[in-house]
């Protein structure tokens, strides 16, 4: 019997095995299921299993290494260098896994890892409870914590993984595992911000926290007052840690369609936008404090909402099938010539939908020691994204060329490491030593204990202690 023969076993024998299906180059919903969220990224996997549920993943870790496949693991599919695929490989494509479960007494929350963060704001809105997760619903919550998570919540609870209390964990051998504090305490350090490297995560534990109605939403200036707004933002906000406000500042370009007033379209801007968690009156208190120290601004749509439509407010502006790129650092220190620097660079952006965020990661994401998870930035101030973003596949060049320039004139500014969620697949393994510092050499001993043959290697891949 030849090989394709063989192979058209194996594979067919492996369909049987799984609840959820596998899709083969020759299926008819091949080109649709191996799309990316980044279109500027173009991988043709050898097949995609769909998998359903736990024992799914387990069949199709064991496939993947016994026929020595390249193996890409998709959660909520919003990774920005395309690591959620691989070409001529297997994806473990958790998408289905969508299960949610609150328990309201305990406060906590079990997240199925297909589910995006928007999943989970439903579920736990409904008890006014809220995980502290990033600030598009549309994010996958695996990806998202597995690499820490920082949101608008996270001055007042810390990172995703701050709150992270356990995960299922199909390793390399596929065998699952608990992973908590008490239960493979090793692999649980890993898990809080090394990302996908020991296995794959098939359901996480995590506390949740009070957050119902916030006070929140963009103001926006015109780009001339942007020095003025990053040096206030700089000097009273960040520096003073009102862990109740959650605001982060970014300079964009106003989107030229509704429901942004058509006299603004298109012109360069500095936004604000703004997240209170306490009561209506303490939030009003607080951005109208915001309001009285700054330049009147060209929109003011901050207000009372419920903590679910924050977080959804920017979905409809960055559907899926864009072309990405981004650049990250931790930022400790936001100097008037790092301001200039910024300013100068976001007047140049090439697509309105491009620009650069700088997220607050002080307060309560100071607190744990630096060695208390994989995370290791436990003292930087900001976690800074810039973004080149056009729908055009022809100007992909220039977004790449508008972001590499942008983030040579900040990072001089910066800590030399970054957000790995903001880093796209050409950083090196130098920028990621960077980024997890003094815990590198113990990432790369539980690397060596739950995954000696670096069979998930398709990520930013820490390799396993020699």
């Amino acid at each position: 019997m030849n090989k394709h023969i063989m192979d058209r076993e194996a594979i067919s024998k492996f369909a049987q095995s799984l609840r959820g299906s596998v899709i083969g180059r020759d299926h008819s919903e091949y080109d649709e299921a191996r799309k990316l969220y980044n279109a500027m990224i173009d991988k043709r996997p050898l097949l995609i299993a769909r998998c359903v549920d736990a024992a799914d993943v387990i069949a199709a870790v064991n496939f993947g290494r016994e026929h020595k496949l390249p193996i890409a693991v998709r959660g909520g599919g919003h990774n920005g260098p395309g690591l959620g695929s691989v070409d001529d490989g297997l994806v473990i494509d958790l998408s289905h896994m969508k299960g949610v479960r609150v328990d309201p007494a305990a406060k906590t929350v079990r997240v199925g890892a297909g589910c995006t963060t928007g999943d989970v704001d439903h579920a736990t809105h409904a008890f006014g409870l809220a995980v502290p997760f990033g600030i598009v619903s549309t994010t996958g919550v695996a990806g998202l914590t597995l690499s820490g998570g920082h949101g608008y919540l996270s001055r007042q609870y810390g990172l995703a993984v701050d709150s992270l209390i356990e995960a299922d964990v199909v390793l390399a051998n596929g065998r699952l595992v608990t992973a908590s504090e008490s239960a493979n305490p090793d692999l649980f350090w890993g898990l809080r911000g090394g990302g996908g490297n020991f296995g794959v995560v098939t359901s996480f534990l995590f506390k949740a926290h009070p957050a119902s109605m916030v006070y929140g939403g963009p103001i926006i200036w015109e780009l001339k007052d942007a020095p003025a707004v990053m040096r206030w933002y700089r000097d009273h906000l960040a520096s003073k840690p009102h862990e109740t406000l959650g605001s982060f500042v970014g300079l964009q370009t106003v989107p030229p369609s509704e429901p942004f007033p058509k006299e603004h379209w298109e012109k360069k801007m500095c936004v604000l936008v703004v997240c209170h968690n306490g009561t209506t009156a303490q939030g009003e208190k607080a951005v109208n404090a915001i309001r009285a120290a700054l330049p009147p601004p060209i929109i003011d749509w901050a207000g009372t909402m419920p903590y679910p439509a924050l977080q959804s407010l920017f979905d409809a502006l960055l559907p899926k099938g864009l072309q990405w790129y981004w650049k990250g650092d931790f930022v400790k220190a936001l100097p008037d010539a790092a301001i200039e620097a910024h300013v100068a660079h976001s007047a140049k952006a090439t697509s309105p939908l491009s620009g650069m965020h700088l997220y607050p990661i002080d307060g309560a994401v100071h607190r744990p020691k630096k060695d208390a998870t994989a995370w290791n930035c436990r003292d930087a101030t900001w976690s800074m994204v810039i973004f080149g973003v056009d729908p055009d596949p022809k100007n992909a060049p220039a977004i790449k060329k508008w972001a590499r320039d942008y983030w040579e004139a900040v990072h001089p500014f910066d800590l030399a490491g970054a957000y790995p969620n903001f880093m796209m697949d050409d950083e090196g393994g130098a920028r990621l030593k960077a980024t997890f510092g003094e815990n590198h050499q113990r990432l790369a001993a539980v690397k060596k204990k739950y995954d000696p043959s670096n069979l998930f290697h398709v990520n930013h891949n820490i390799h396993p202690a020699p």
